[in-house]
Formats: structure tokens, sequence, C-alpha cells
């Protein structure tokens, strides 16, 4: 999950990383500015996605008599689409230098990876072109950042150990640890004269399944852009993604949902969503996976393929019927393969109920593309 840049810097606060005084307005409210800080400030659009400041989203203003037309130019900004939701505005914090540091968590590496350069501002894509612009390390998350990591990490940006460096270095470390975060980004970095550190600005993605011990429900994201139906897949623990066509497709695993994605495809149909229920799969979940179909996605056609092992036939098959008749859906709208643990209890629930079910994974395929594409049943 992506926060945006204040609700980034709001961890780097908590964590002891140091921030410009700021205050934080949602696009549209009227601004106290007995809040403000003293000009020169900053006004940031906040969007979960880069390339503001080519856009002009994030503005200089060093007369207050300009402020509300800066923030009127910055609310109107669109990148990809989107207008930003919230204003930041933050003190300007002079400085001599600019710097890149990141923190991700790597799985083919199995560790925590830290990313440095002297060279801000730039996309790291671009720096990692660049020979000897950027240091990587790998940290070893069973034994955590170490001193003379840290060390190497300042004396590479600064030429000098600057503690203030070290420091913040050490405390984005327990930050990625301690909330369970995917990366933390400051890019820039800025260092004045006298070698004080400030977080300019920040990139954070939070760790989705994390939500057993962090609340990733008061972000932004969460909160205003994930549908209901996404909402609900996490709350009931199955994959969800909607597309663009009219074969809903329901399947336990990511490897036979994707596989029965392709099938659909190579006959000539277009999935309209991938959802995937996992294994041992409960009534309930395979419940509100059809909920979520129905309400958000509405496919001309569903086809249901389930490979049992944990997962049980029956259960599937009275959750489908269960949902059916609550919704008053059309059984004729389904096409269902089951296979394995209680199919043959599976199969007579979902046939005395009037369901078409199959054995064979292609054949089920076929028949659901035949329905969608010539709108025979």
């Amino acid at each position: 999950m992506f926060l945006l840049e204040f609700e980034g810097k709001r961890l780097f606060k908590e964590f002891g990383i140091p921030i410009p005084n700021g205050v934080v307005f949602k696009v549209g409210e009227t601004i106290d500015k007995s809040m403000l800080p003293p000009t020169p400030f900053v006004i940031k659009g906040q969007y979960l996605a880069g390339g503001r400041g080519k856009a002009g989203a994030v503005k200089i203003v060093r007369d207050i008599n300009d402020f509300n037309k800066a923030v009127a130019e910055v609310s109107n900004v669109v990148i990809h689409g989107k207008r930003p939701s919230h204003i930041l505005i933050e003190s300007f914090f002079p400085h001599d230098k600019e710097l890149y540091l990141s923190l991700l968590v790597s799985k083919r590496d199995k560790s925590i990876i830290l990313l440095a350069s002297r060279e801000g501002g730039v996309e790291v894509e671009e720096l990692a072109k660049k020979p000897g612009a950027l240091l990587k390390l790998s940290i070893d998350p069973l034994v955590g950042i170490q001193q003379h990591q840290l060390r190497l990490v300042s004396k590479f940006l600064l030429g000098v150990f600057n503690k203030d460096l070290m420091n913040l270095i050490y405390n984005l470390y327990r930050l990625v640890v301690g909330r369970d975060l995917l990366l933390a980004e400051i890019n820039p970095l800025a260092v004045d004269g006298e070698g004080r550190v400030v977080a300019l600005d920040s990139k954070v993605i939070v760790d989705d399944n994390s939500e057993i011990r962090q609340d990733i429900s008061k972000y932004y994201e969460y909160v205003s852009v994930m549908t209901e139906g996404e909402k609900k897949a996490k709350e009931y623990g199955f994959s969800y993604v909607p597309l663009e066509g009219e074969i809903g497709v329901i399947g336990n695993g990511a490897g036979l949902t994707m596989a029965t994605l392709d099938l659909v495809a190579f006959y000539g149909g277009r999935p309209a969503c991938f959802i995937d229920v996992g294994g041992g799969a409960s009534e309930e979940r395979i419940g509100a996976a059809l909920d979520v179909l129905f309400s958000e996605i509405k496919p001309k056609y569903v086809f249901v393929n389930i490979f049992a092992g944990i997962t049980r036939c029956d259960d599937v098959a009275r959750a489908i019927v269960s949902v059916v008749e609550k919704r008053g859906i059309s059984r004729e709208k389904f096409v269902i393969r089951l296979t394995g643990t209680n199919e043959e209890l599976g199969e007579e629930i979902l046939s005395k109920a009037g369901f078409k079910v199959y054995k064979d994974m292609d054949e089920a395929a076929k028949k659901v593309v035949e329905y969608a594409v010539g709108g025979s049943s």
C-alpha cells in the first residue's frame, strides 16, 4: 500500500527522522493562514504517483500575497488523470547538498537493501546507470543494521562520519522493520552547511500483509482509493483483481487461477476478474468472493475452477448455492469445474440445485467462452 508524502513523513517523525515543519489540508478546505509556517515555504500537491515537480505541483512561496494563487495552481495539476487529494505546506529548508537514501525489502536477496547516492533528486533507475553513483548494502534482518555499515554510508555520502546522518539511517531502518514497510525512500535528503539532515520528501510502501499487526485502514489509499470489494477481499483473505472482460474467474491457488485466466483467453474469452480464494477456503470466504463478484463486476458468466485439496468441494458447492439463492442470481450464469476432496458430494449439491458441473478444466473453459461469446446457455 502506497502512502502519500505527508503520511510517510508522519511515520518519519514518529521514528525520530527530521522533517520540515508543516501542515496539511484536504484540497478544497479553507486554509487557516495562522497555521502556515513563515515564508519562504513550499506548497506540495499530494498524489499516489511521482512526477510532481515536472508537472508543476510543487511551488515555493516567498511572499504571502502569492499564497492563494499558488494553492489554486497546485490544486489543479493533473497527474495520471488525478488531481491532488491534499496540499502539504512546509517550511523551506536551506541546504547545500541533496542526497538519495532508501531501504527496501528484497525477497531475492533475503535481506533489506540500503541504497545511497550523493545525487539526490534523481530517479534511482537513472542513478543505477552511472558507475559509482549508487552504494548498495545488504542488511541481514536477523542481525540488523550495524555501526560499521552506518559509518560506511556516511563516509560515502559526505566524506565524514556525520552523527545526524548515521542516526537518521538507523531510525529509518527501525521504521522499516517496526512498521512492516516494503520501501522507505528519502529523495532528496537535504544536508545544510552545519551537517544537519532533513527528509524533504518521502516515498513509503506498507506491506499489505501486515494488517494483522499494523492499522493500514487509516491510510488514504485504503480509505479513498480501494473499492469496497478490495476491502472485503482483505477482510476475508482472498485475492481480487478487477479486469475488463465478461467472464468472472474464481479459482483456488494463484497458479490455478492464472492458468484459468489464460485458458479463457486462449479460447477467445475475456476474463472479468482474478479471484483466488486460496487453499482451505471456507464456505464464508467463497461466499464473500461471490458477493464481491456480483456487486462490483457483474459478469455475463462465471467460471469457478476448484482443484480441492485442503479446500472441500462440498463447502464450495454450498457457498455457491447460498449466494445464488440469496441474491437471486441465475444458475445459468455459472460454469463450474470441481475435482478433488469430496467432489462427488459437491457435484451432487450443485447438480440438484441446477448448476452445470464439469470435471475437465479444458471442457469447462470452452463452454464458458462459448456461452459468453455466443450468448447461449
